[in-house]
């Protein structure tokens, strides 16, 4: 289960973070959902790199949330006009 419940969490931690992170995103909704997988994912493995995490362990829900959300910010730094 692991992979797949990352990627669950993931899909939910996007639509949360999209919701808490403040200030107007021009993405759309799948952009965001897979910007929240990608934050899930980099919870669990930076978190494993960490030491937080044991191998195989996947990260929380909050911290997929928070990795989300620095994945949303970091977007918005990179695509600003």
């Amino acid at each position: 289960m692991g992979i797949i419940g990352t990627i669950v969490i993931g899909f939910f931690a996007g639509l949360i973070a999209r919701f808490l992170k403040p200030g107007d995103d021009s993405m759309g909704w799948i952009m965001t959902i897979l910007l929240g997988i990608a934050g899930s994912l980099a919870a669990t493995y930076g978190g494993q790199a960490l030491g937080l995490y044991q191998a195989g362990e996947g990260a929380g829900f909050v911290g997929a949330v928070v990795g989300a959300i620095v994945l949303l910010v970091i977007y918005g730094l990179v695509t600003k006009k």
